[in-house]
């Protein structure tokens, strides 16, 4: 049976595969490619290979590659997409991995292509017959442009292991909780006229500046009853993150956008939040005489709570040494969590070091992760 290339050239060939997702069209590439790496080695190793194509974009699917038989195993998971970079910013090409200052630089190699080679290291030598429960090794796409593998796997409804990890950059520390995410558009719509005189038209930049009022003391109402110790920001965040209105400073403004991201903690759910977000602004809108369209820019990441006496939750803290945290930034997880996956969040990288010019992951983290890897494959699978 031939075996995959050794762990340093596993990195070095994923980081030299662009998969870069993006909103952007001409920034969005397709992992294809990164797939197909990837299935090529595990199906060495004597994973049974499923390819699972994305209907919204045939250059872009998910691998399930599976070792054993049933549903009750564990699922070592991560995304195979990486954000947009600009080489100019780099000391380096980031496409080329490059060893350097005891750390490994490339695209990916935090955020998180470099976990998904650590976890064939660390699978390298399993056998089916070695196994009482499956193991499964899931890469997905597009998790840095809308979790769209994520979500078809949930809307699937397939459940692939009883646990889960999720190798995205923590530091090695274990995360049980993370916020949801949720973006949203408001446009106002008024009537342009002359600046001369208000009575001309009805401005809808006036009419953003009172919904922009109404957001904030909203923002601060749900502050006041919300909050949870557990995170470094222990409150939900909305943030106003691009306003543009009018055209000209002698004309009164006849529309006005503004998008704006909302991060609310565990317990709290999208869908009502959404709701009353948008009967706000509506009454806002209403009073001024002004017209108002909504769009979800992003539908929402529900938040991450796994219980803190879950089996994975205890069994990470027993492997890292480290007591389960939360963290401010989204993952997968939640989609796995409602597919009845117990899912903990365990990476190498830093999250410091995500999304930014010459990322690097540091080299003593390469060998604790596959200590740690294998030590769950131990107690869960073997």
């Amino acid at each position: 049976m031939p075996m995959p290339p050794k762990l340093l050239d596993l990195i070095a060939q994923l980081v030299a595969t662009p998969s870069v997702s993006s909103f952007e069209a001409d920034l969005n590439h397709g992992n294809r490619a990164v797939i197909d790496l990837l299935a090529g080695w595990l199906e060495d190793l004597g994973f049974h290979i499923e390819i699972q194509d994305l209907h919204t974009d045939p250059a872009k699917a998910n691998l399930i590659a599976t070792l054993g038989q049933g549903d009750d195993g564990l699922i070592l998971a991560g995304h195979t997409d990486t954000v947009p970079c600009d080489p100019a910013l780099w000391q380096r090409d980031p496409f080329t991995l490059r060893e350097a200052d005891n750390r490994l630089y490339g695209l990916g190699t935090a955020d998180m292509k470099a976990f998904l080679a650590l976890a064939i290291e660390a699978v390298r030598d399993l056998r089916a017959r070695d196994l009482k429960r499956p193991l499964v090794l899931l890469a997905t796409a597009d998790e840095e442009s809308g979790m769209l593998g994520a979500r078809s796997l949930a809307a699937a409804g397939r459940r692939l292991g009883l646990h889960c990890i999720i190798g995205e950059p923590t530091g090695l520390k274990p995360i049980r909780q993370h916020k949801g995410i949720f973006d949203e558009r408001i446009r106002l719509v008024g009537r342009a006229g002359h600046s001369s005189d208000p009575a001309l038209g009805n401005s809808a930049l006036e009419g953003m500046h009172a919904v922009i009022g109404t957001l904030l003391a909203w923002r601060d109402e749900l502050q006041a009853r919300h909050h949870d110790p557990a995170f470094s920001v222990p409150v939900p965040t909305l943030n106003l993150g691009h306003i543009h209105g009018g055209d000209n400073p002698n004309r009164i403004c006849g529309e006005c956008e503004l998008t704006l991201d909302f991060r609310p903690l565990p317990g709290m759910t999208i869908p009502d939040l959404r709701a009353e977000l948008r009967a706000r602004v509506q009454a806002v809108a209403e009073s001024r005489g002004l017209a108002v369209e909504f769009e979800a820019i992003f539908d929402g990441l529900p938040p991450l709570a796994t219980a803190a006496d879950a089996h994975i939750v205890r069994l990470a803290e027993q492997l890292s040494g480290a007591v389960a945290g939360a963290a401010a930034f989204g993952t997968e997880g939640p989609y796995y969590d409602a597919l009845g996956s117990e899912t903990v969040i365990l990476g190498p990288g830093d999250i410091a070091q995500a999304h930014q010019p010459d990322e690097y992951l540091a080299l003593d983290r390469l060998a604790p992760t596959v200590r740690m890897l294998r030590g769950a494959i131990a107690r869960l699978c073997t």
